[in-house]
């Protein structure tokens, strides 16, 4: 049994090396000084009030930071989870901004409680099933609309909705109210961070070293939030009707009770959370993963589940919003030096800072410059190179890609995802059901049998050997048991027929069924039909069955073992069809 201390304290912490302990706290202070603007931002982006940034930026970092499977990985408001909060809860915008915010709690406790039943149930493998296309897809889908979303904040038109063609409408029906300076101070704003984001190299490197030009990369959105602090005091922009942020209340997040919903209110609010549990789950384990095979660390994916439900179970219960690992923060984070969780925990001191001192300096900031700042970082998730890299390489992943991007632009984001996922499963599915079987024969005089389309292979007459390139279950059975008779009509010599199963790693009970009206099949045309290369697990299951017991051939341990058997019993070894 381990001792209390062992559970209660992580191992990262009992383990501590203080030589890790400066680049820590650097790393800790640049992230906690850098992320303020976001956090702001994302707080607007989910439909809260800006302050709530800061308080989901606490205590689920602690949270992370002492129980998350990652030691680099920085936790804390994402642009996805702050966009799909905002469309979870869009039919409760005008029930007040209070009970909005209860349930934006109420969302992340629940998605934090689902992550944690899995965690609990050990299905970290289900981030297997999100393919590549369909996670590319919606996540692009999704920058597209928060880029879009951004809208109000840079026009001052009242954009409402929760998919493109919603934005676009309701923009173009409320035209008449664009508000001229606080497009003048977005555009701008939004030009400036483009510009310091993907054109530093002649904005930055042309006149300061590679080192010195990180820095003021980073530091260029957080030196704009303060100039425009600056110009807004200094124009009294508030009185020209630009809308700021106002007063930021000072203090810590408190406890608080998220709203207790009905039961019809529980269920309605279910499959968003599902959907954000799955996502979070899906992006947090990208980042944590990726991170840890950098670093020669394991990464455990049922860790990563508890760690973040507990995170977002606690945020819930302290004024968050739903949180994930976020891909710049991370970055920032390790490129910074982190070396364990001690450098959340800093970033979590810089917050907590930020919320006690600096809450009036904050009022005057425009909605506007929240707005360009996302709008300038959603832009590298716009990921059309994944779907250019599809498209050669795997159609079906490109069509769920297009799937997920078009489902979430024009149904949402819950809506899209669902989508994307269905496609991606039936893609699965159609792939499964359409096995490869291929003719082979002996390469050389060697043990190895290869595909006569492709190798110069050897055959021999009466003996037809097929690969089949799949487990055989329900829903491809159909479809080898058809090729297998095709390739047995192409070629009506063959009176021996060797079915090579080195791939098959499973036969279920259709399939059984299948083989043994294959064997009926072919003895009735005076064929005989065996296998070779077996797995055991496959064979503990067919071995008692009449898939063996009535077979008209034999089952051999390889397809050499088979051909040499049985080309012994032949008296004529001319090639049947051409090598």
């Amino acid at each position: 049994m381990p001792s209390i201390a062992a559970r209660l304290i992580p191992t990262w912490l009992r383990q501590y090396q203080l030589a890790a302990l400066p680049t820590d706290v650097i790393a800790g202070l640049v992230v906690g000084v850098l992320v303020i603007p976001q956090s702001l931002g994302y707080a607007v982006l989910a439909g809260l009030p800006p302050v709530y940034g800061l308080y989901a930026a606490i205590v689920p970092v602690i949270v992370y930071a002492w129980l998350g499977s990652s030691n680099v990985q920085a936790v804390g408001p994402v642009a996805i989870t702050a966009i799909m909060t905002a469309s979870s809860l869009h039919s409760y915008a005008d029930r007040g901004a209070e009970h909005y915010i209860l349930m934006a709690s109420l969302l992340a406790f629940m998605v934090g409680a689902l992550l944690w039943i899995a965690g609990r149930l050990r299905l970290g493998w289900i981030m297997q099933f999100i393919s590549r296309g369909v996670s590319a897809g919606f996540i692009s889908g999704a920058a597209v609309l928060i880029f879009f979303s951004q809208l109000k904040y840079l026009t001052a038109i009242p954009i409402t909705g929760n998919s493109l063609i919603g934005y676009l409408s309701s923009m173009q029906l409320y035209r008449y109210l664009l508000h001229p300076l606080t497009l003048i101070i977005g555009v701008v704003a939004f030009i400036l961070l483009v510009s310091n984001r993907y054109a530093s190299l002649w904005l930055w490197r042309s006149w300061l070293s590679d080192n010195y030009a990180k820095w003021a990369e980073r530091l260029f959105p957080l030196i704009l939030l303060l100039v425009a602090i600056l110009f807004s005091m200094l124009l009294d922009w508030s009185a020209r009707d630009v809308a700021t942020i106002g007063s930021i209340p000072q203090g810590l997040p408190t406890f608080i009770i998220p709203h207790v919903p009905s039961f019809q209110e529980a269920l309605e609010l279910l499959p968003a959370a599902g959907l954000m549990a799955l996502i979070v789950f899906v992006s947090s384990s990208s980042v944590a993963s990726t991170y840890a095979r950098r670093r020669g660390e394991l990464f455990d994916a049922n860790r990563e589940l508890t760690g973040l439900g507990l995170a977002n179970l606690t945020g819930g219960l302290f004024q968050s919003f739903t949180v994930a690992g976020g891909f710049s923060r991370t970055a920032i984070n390790v490129d910074s030096g982190a070396k364990t969780p001690l450098a959340s925990l800093v970033t979590v001191v810089v917050m907590i800072a930020a919320l006690i001192a600096f809450g009036n300096a904050l009022a005057p900031l425009p909605y506007a410059i929240l707005g360009a700042t996302i709008m300038a970082s959603i832009i590298g998730l716009i990921d059309f190179a994944t779907l250019k890299s599809a498209r050669r390489r795997d159609r079906l992943d490109a069509v769920s890609y297009i799937a997920a991007f078009i489902g979430v632009l024009i149904f949402g984001l819950n809506t899209g995802l669902i989508i994307g996922l269905m496609v991606s499963f039936a893609s699965l599915i159609w792939q499964s059901s359409q096995p490869h079987v291929a003719v082979v024969g002996q390469l050389g005089g060697t043990g190895h049998f290869r595909n006569i389309n492709r190798h110069d292979v050897v055959t021999f007459e009466r003996l037809l050997m097929l690969r089949i390139d799949e487990s055989l279950f329900f829903g491809n059975t159909e479809s080898v048991h058809r090729r297998i008779l095709q390739s047995v009509r192409q070629y009506p010599q063959a009176s021996e027929i060797i079915l090579i199963m080195a791939a098959v790693n499973h036969i279920d009970l259709t399939a059984q069924e299948m083989l043994m009206t294959l064997t009926q099949e072919l003895a009735a045309q005076n064929k005989r039909l065996h296998f070779s290369f077996v797995k055991g697990p496959v064979m503990d299951v067919i071995a008692a069955t009449p898939v063996i017991t009535e077979l008209s051939g034999q089952v051999f341990m390889s397809t050499l073992e088979a051909v040499t058997t049985l080309k012994d019993e032949m008296t004529n070894t001319a090639p049947l069809y051409p090598s």
